[in-house]
């Protein structure tokens, strides 16, 4: 019974240590999600999913964010596809227009 409780808190622990670097990796200051698709008609946008990943090797689908927003009664439900852009760190300068 004992190894299957060190298990158990070795699988939280794990889950916790990625739920940390997923906050900190997705936190406001680190960037901001970018809209690739949005749309009215779940269909479509399924079928627009389909085609990104069979075409679109360069995505990185774990910064993707796949939103439905249930509009009820007020309006119609929408489906947003997100892609988490990073800001990117200061450089040594090389490149910039100043130089």
């Amino acid at each position: 019974m004992g190894a299957l409780r060190k298990r158990k808190r070795q699988r939280q622990r794990q889950q916790q240590d990625e739920a940390q670097r997923a906050a900190a990796r997705f936190a406001p200051d680190a960037g901001r999600w970018e809209v690739l698709f949005e749309t009215q008609d779940e269909s479509q946008w399924r079928a627009h999913i389909r085609r990104l990943r069979a075409s679109d090797a360069q995505i990185d689908w774990t910064a993707v964010r796949a939103d439905m927003f249930c509009g009820r009664l007020v309006r119609p439900t929408t489906f947003r596809l997100s892609l988490f852009v990073p800001n990117f760190a200061p450089d040594s300068g090389q490149g910039s227009p100043d130089n």
